[in-house]
């Protein structure tokens, strides 16, 4: 009897280096639209459905229509299939997943009542992806998803934190880098709720972590309007800043957009909102934070 070829060193010569950054992005953050993924790494829609056309019949990814109870149709929402999770672990050095557990997590990704706030986030980092690949001197160097930040040390520290973020990015433009934590509102909590999540960035700069912004990316306008209020009289400990989505339609989140709460003047763009405390490139590439 032949034995099969094994999966894994069978189709791992096929992938370019943008595939291996979309299989790891959809092993760390889930789910990624058509639209989105096109965006971020490719030149056109069209180049991006040949390629991922090829990549689900290579079996790396998944993709599904989430269904639309008003009717019509959602764009292709991917995510990573079997083959695609034992590929991403192999590279990092991670115990592979057993196929019911990566059924399973596809399951969950697809019915999951959270999945259009996750698509926001990952809206927001695609979006910087994208001007990263359309924009020269500028680059995501990280994206880390909300379970990364449970229970982590900042790179270069040596403090624990615990932050319920949505997401932590560094990103650089031309000379400057900046680390920031990101709160995808979607204008469901209270106001109160909002400022409470700034008590674990307090505490992790208790403990003597460094002061990275906290971006909050808010859905609306007047809702801006109302936190900046709320925060008034607040001691924040760390650089807070906020855009409004119905104001930045045709911006990147790397543009001027983001006003920095207790610092009057025009809207700053991301490379340059305060850096208390500089980023260590360095200690984020190390193999042992991967």
């Amino acid at each position: 009897m032949t034995t099969p070829p094994d999966q894994v060193l069978a189709v791992q010569h096929q992938l370019t280096e943008r595939d291996w950054r979309l299989l790891g992005w959809l092993h760390d953050h889930g789910v990624l639209t058509s639209f989105q993924i096109a965006h971020a790494l490719f030149p056109s829609l069209n180049y991006a459905q040949r390629r991922l056309t090829t990549l689900t019949e290579l079996r790396l990814v998944e993709r599904f229509r989430p269904f639309r109870l008003s009717g019509g149709s959602y764009p292709y929402h991917y995510a990573l299939a079997h083959l695609g999770a034992l590929i991403v672990t192999a590279s990092r050095g991670q115990a592979p997943p057993r196929r019911g557990d990566s059924t399973a997590r596809l399951h969950r990704i697809a019915t999951s009542r959270n999945l259009d706030h996750r698509l926001g986030i990952n809206q927001f980092f695609t979006d910087l992806a994208g001007h990263e690949r359309t924009h020269p001197g500028t680059r995501l160097h990280q994206w880390w998803p909300d379970t990364r930040l449970q229970s982590f040390s900042p790179p270069g520290t040596m403090t624990i934190a615990t932050i319920h973020a949505d997401g932590l990015g560094v990103w650089s433009e031309q000379d400057t880098t900046v680390a920031f934590y990101l709160e995808h509102d979607t204008g469901t909590e209270a106001l109160p709720v909002l400022i409470d999540k700034l008590h674990g960035y307090r505490e992790l700069r208790r403990r003597g972590g460094p002061a990275w912004p906290v971006l909050f990316w808010l859905h609306s306008t007047t809702r801006e309007a109302h936190l900046h209020e709320r925060l008034t009289g607040t001691r924040a400990a760390v650089p807070v800043a906020t855009a409004a989505r119905d104001r930045t339609t045709n911006n990147s989140p790397a543009d001027a957009i983001w006003h920095v709460h207790g610092h009057p003047g025009p809207p700053l763009r991301l490379s340059d909102l305060p850096m208390p405390d500089p980023v260590n490139l360095a200690a984020f590439d190390d193999p042992a934070v991967a």
